[in-house]
């Protein structure tokens, strides 16, 4: 029965009494939980509201941001800042990190894409916000860009909201990953989806085939093999599956397995890759191996990667962990030639 559920909000209380803390994480919890309602409200509102369409400006990265991609932003610098929970945030769409004034108690760092997937929106196929918490060292700046730039591995929790044909929150404190439902009846995250994790094999691929003449040698062979089916070396028949919104490609695994690459290749490899490291692949990583996957670069542990700018990009592969370890065993076979 719906109320015998548990509440996104009970869920993190229990966990704050299971590890004995103080609050001060459920506090940061609640400003994002309320800050992914409202977006998507505004998702959800879509033409009615006027939401949908080019903003008429560009990100850092030199972008076109869509009407969405501004107000996401908007809400996730303006709810995140009122709790004083984090003494700083860095977002996708801004150049420099955002210092919360006021909150002089402060004691974590919050990174965020505040709506991956944007291309999507005018077509109504879904789209999601992703979120990555950092603790801030000690005696650092939370207004200075190094104190962000930490490896995946310290992430204290990361996530994701996923604004489809309904609105969940995916969550991970580094004891595993779980899935919550919002019901817009009473407004509230409850647990649908507990102890979330990837099948080791699957038959399901997702890339944008249509940068096969970018790709490096391994990801070829790959690909190659996959699409040979039954009649190829792999023995067995592949789906692919690209849906261009990574929260959508991530969730789709994490409910029943499957691959995921945006692999560097000849086009993008003098930018680093596609993805960022910060806003979309450390927080994805953290996510997948806390439920059994694996994520790479191709030639190394995503989550082991040291940042050295808030906008650094990564070539990314996640998802099953057969699957990911065989693209990276092509890898170090084509490097070692």
């Amino acid at each position: 029965m719906p109320y015998k559920r548990i509440t996104l909000t009970h869920f993190l209380l229990q966990e704050q009494r299971r590890l004995g803390g103080s609050g001060s994480f459920t506090a940061l919890m609640t400003d994002i939980i309320f800050a992914c309602k409202m977006i998507s409200h505004e998702v959800n509102r879509g033409a009615l509201a006027g939401n949908l369409g080019v903003a008429g400006s560009e990100n850092v990265q030199g972008e076109e941001q869509k009407k969405l991609d501004v107000l996401a932003n908007d809400i996730f610098l303006h709810m995140n800042a009122l709790g004083g929970s984090y003494a700083g945030m860095a977002s996708e769409e801004l150049e420099d990190v955002h210092a919360v004034h006021g909150a002089a108690d402060g004691k974590y760092l919050l990174l965020f894409d505040p709506l991956d997937g944007s291309s999507n929106i005018d077509v109504n196929i879904s789209v999601g916000s992703i979120f990555s918490i950092l603790k801030l060292p000690e005696g650092a700046d939370a207004g200075s860009k190094d104190a962000f730039l930490q490896p995946g591995v310290k992430q204290v929790a990361a996530g994701y909201a996923l604004y489809g044909s309904s609105t969940m929150m995916v969550l991970t404190t580094g004891n595993g990953v779980n899935g919550f439902t919002l019901d817009n009846n009473v407004g509230m995250f409850l647990l649908t989806h507990p102890n979330m994790t990837i099948p080791a094999d699957t038959k399901e691929f997702a890339i944008n085939a249509s940068r096969e003449r970018f790709w490096e040698p391994p990801v070829k062979r790959y690909i190659d093999e996959c699409r040979q089916g039954k009649e190829g070396p792999r023995g067995k028949d592949f789906n692919m599956r690209w849906v261009a919104s990574m929260v959508a490609e991530v969730h789709r695994i994490l409910c029943r397995g499957g691959v995921f690459l945006y692999p560097a290749d000849t086009e993008n490899m003098k930018k680093g890759g596609k993805l960022r490291l910060m806003y979309e692949a450390n927080p994805m990583a953290f996510i997948v191996e806390q439920a059994g996957g694996a994520a790479t670069t191709g030639r190394g542990r995503m989550m082991e990667v040291q940042p050295t700018g808030l906008h650094q990009r990564v070539p990314v592969i996640l998802g099953s962990k057969t699957e990911v370890e065989r693209i990276g065993a092509y890898h170090t076979e084509y490097d070692a030639k």
